[in-house]
């Protein structure tokens, strides 16, 4: 039997029916037309069972169109062209897949329902014994009776050559299911050949946002490196099919793609070129050879089996033998040797380099260390990236033409084996939680987070950082220290239920490893909230990399220190209420009518036409610094204050009033700075004073002057006990209610 199936959606008394060039269904006569059947369980898919024998025409291929039969009129699916199917006697169901309605597939899919058992073709006495694993496209999925590239490979070979051809392609399967399945699906077999054929679609890639291709791109690749391996190690010599288009890739998707492509190029190993076959120049597919957005069509595998060269499968048993042996290489090769004890050795297996000191003076490996490094490009075969050692020790980076770029301090007494942190992104290793190329972040388990910067350049790591915040959530909450350098500066990382909570550094071209040291409730974490005059306070911090999202004053001008204290007893109401508002446009600046001290300079842009995006601007601004102001005086332990300009005793007593009754007996302290006599605000509670002029005008005007005023501000701030180590980061997004 033959059952039609076809997914159209429809409306109440509608359907959808066959027509075609046989007597049975019609002689496409629309009235004589059988109609399909569907039900809740299975809507929108349509079906009719069909005794081939009924089907036959002078051709042994029937031509036919699906018609959409409504109350009033009768759709057919096309004007141009009619499906085709061969017909052929069948012992069971043949289920003829047509996809959706009114897209008409120049090649007919068809697939026996209870599937079919594997065929396996006699293995000759000088053939040798081939296992594919791969995916749905390696199954055969959308080709004709399952007769894809596979199939097609598989009668060749054994015609050619007598070489028996075992497939174990499954549909969905993916790196990481195929090297869970490897010991049951290729191990038992005692292969001579692998064939791996796997794509970026089924690890996600089309589907994913774009954070997360670098990340998805690094597990294939690694994945597929670590299959390599692991066909080596039963003596099985490794082939790859390589990547293919699909409809839902865009341009992003693309270079991912070509890049994927040629790198695979590279490693050593026979790749199948089907995106020079397939693609469209676009990472899609070219027209006429895809059923749907995944698989290719009959054509399209025929394509896919057309671009596999058939000479690297011409091997005969001698030659096999030789193959082998040169994969069973020394567990290590010695890349460099002096007369005193110090040596370098590689395992090419996997490609890490071992670094022995038995002398009693250290040893540094530098880019101008021209013998070593010659020895390194030409033995040692390092892939590029960065390098790192389970012991304390620093990472160092290889360049792309396998040398190594960054400087190697080797102590006196040592024996240290690096390992390349590619492999670190091969499933079962490490979770990657975050890689977009250049960053990496990597959960080793669920104390350990293992950072790559792969870049040139220091980087930032902060909580500003959507992806980044979001995607440390999950590594357990509490306090992480840099286990090379754990008390410098940018070295502790905070880590909440909402992800990361600190700003960290990541040094160039390192790998850094993050280990859980406490929870957060050991560390008081102090909260900074400047309270103006101007933004020098913003300013500072800023270049100290202490600044995070903005507080309600950082971008004011306040004169008044009583004007903020009443500001923040009403909790910031009218602040930027367009009541009080008037804009001196000769001044280009704000000024409040209520608080007189209070105006704004940042807030009008020329392209406004009035004044309301001005004002809705504002409320979107400011009620959010303002949100964030409670988040903190609620989130931190201990609170900061800093306030800059000349202040007179009662402005400052009142100031301390109003903290006090809106901190609800937190610690916190008021700073003020300004060039005043510390007497005149001596012995107030809370207070602290510092005789310095931060003039933000001159900072503006004067990088070093910058420089000079951040210097001071951070050993002001470290006399009191604030570093990254303990500074409070208020997230951009936060509730007042929180």
């Amino acid at each position: 039997m033959y059952r039609f199936q076809v997914r159209a959606n429809t409306q109440p008394g509608e359907y959808i029916a066959i027509v075609g060039s046989a007597p049975k269904l019609g002689m496409w006569v629309p009235e004589q037309a059988l109609p399909l059947s569907t039900g809740a369980d299975r809507y929108p898919l349509w079906t009719i069972d069909l005794d081939p024998s009924h089907l036959v025409t002078a051709e042994n291929r029937l031509e036919y169109q699906y018609l959409h039969v409504k109350p009033t009129k009768i759709e057919w699916e096309s004007k141009l062209r009619n499906r085709a199917v061969p017909i052929e006697p069948t012992p069971e169901m043949l289920v003829i897949d047509n996809g959706y309605w009114g897209t008409i597939e120049p090649y007919s899919y068809g697939y026996y329902e209870q599937g079919t058992a594997p065929i396996i073709l006699p293995q000759s006495p000088q053939g040798l014994k081939i296992v594919l694993v791969g995916s749905s496209v390696a199954a055969g999925c959308s080709a004709w009776k399952l007769r894809g590239w596979g199939w097609l490979l598989q009668q060749e070979l054994h015609r050619r050559f007598g070489h028996q051809l075992l497939s174990h392609a499954k549909l969905g399967a993916n790196v990481t299911n195929i090297i869970d399945w490897f010991g049951d699906l290729v191990t038992p077999h005692r292969p001579d050949i692998v064939i791996i054929a796997l794509s970026l679609g089924n690890e996600g890639l089309a589907s994913a946002p774009g954070h997360e291709y670098k990340a998805i791109q690094r597990r294939f690749e690694s994945g597929l490196q670590k299959l390599l391996d692991m066909t080596r190690s039963i003596g099985a010599l490794p082939m790859l099919g390589g990547v293919y288009p699909n409809g839902h890739y865009n341009s992003d998707h693309y270079g991912i793609l070509l890049e994927t492509h040629h790198r695979m190029k590279c490693w050593e190993v026979p790749v199948f070129n089907w995106l020079e076959a397939l693609d469209n120049g676009q990472g899609r597919w070219k027209p006429g050879i895809y059923f749907d957005h995944a698989h290719p069509n009959t054509e399209g595998h025929r394509l896919m089996f057309a671009s596999i060269p058939l000479d690297v499968f011409h091997i005969d048993r001698g030659q096999l033998e030789k193959q082998r042996q040169t994969i069973q290489i020394p567990q290590e090769v010695t890349v460099f040797k002096d007369d005193d004890g110090f040596h370098v050795v590689v395992n090419p297996k996997n490609k890490n380099l071992r670094i022995i000191n038995s002398t009693r003076h250290p040893y540094i490996i530098s880019p101008s260390w021209k013998d070593l490094q010659e020895a390194i490009k030409t033995k040692a075969n390092l892939l590029p990236g960065i390098y790192t050692t389970n012991q304390k020790c620093s990472s160092f980076f290889v360049k792309g033409d396998q040398s190594i770029e960054t400087l190697v301090e080797v102590p006196p007494g040592s024996d240290i084996e690096y390992h390349a942190t590619f492999h670190l992104f091969s499933p079962k290793v490490c979770q990657i939680l975050f890689y977009d190329g250049q960053i990496g972040l990597l959960k080793e388990d669920d104390q350990h987070l293992r950072v790559l910067n792969e870049t040139d350049h220091e980087y930032n790591i902060h909580p500003m950082w959507k992806e980044v915040r979001s995607a440390l959530k999950a590594m357990p909450p509490g306090v992480y220290k840099d286990t090379l350098n754990p008390e410098s500066e940018f070295r502790t990382m905070m880590i909440g239920k909402e992800g990361l909570e600190s700003r960290i550094k990541a040094t160039p071209k390192s790998s850094m490893v993050f280990e859980y040291r406490s929870p957060l409730s050991a560390v008081s974490r102090v909260g900074i909230i400047p309270l103006g005059d101007r933004c020098a306070v913003r300013m500072l911090l800023y270049k100290l990399e202490f600044d995070g999202p903005a507080y309600p004053f950082d971008l004011t001008r306040t004169t008044l220190l009583s004007d903020v204290a009443d500001i923040i007893e009403n909790r910031f109401y009218d602040m930027w209420n367009p009541d009080y508002l008037r804009y001196n446009f000769h001044e280009r600046r704000m000024y409040h009518t209520k608080w007189t001290g209070l105006s704004f300079a940042h807030e009008v842009e020329d392209n406004d036409p009035n004044m309301y995006p001005v004002f809705e601007r504002m409320k979107m601004r400011y009620t959010s610094r303002s949100e964030r102001f409670w988040y903190t005086l609620k989130n931190a332990n201990e609170l900061l204050f800093i306030r800059t300009g000349v202040a007179d005793r009662n402005s400052v007593i009142n100031m301390v009033e109003k903290l006090e009754a809106v901190c609800l007996n937190k610690p916190f302290r008021f700073m003020l700075i300004s060039q005043q006599d510390s007497s005149d605000v001596a012995d107030i509670p809370h207070v602290l004073h510092y005789c310095f002029d931060f003039n933000p005008d001159r900072m503006y005007n004067d990088e070093s002057y910058w420089m000079e005023c951040a210097k001071t501000m951070g050993s002001i701030l470290n006399s009191v006990g604030v570093s990254s180590k303990n500074l409070f980061w208020c997230p951009p997004k936060v509730s007042a209610e929180t």
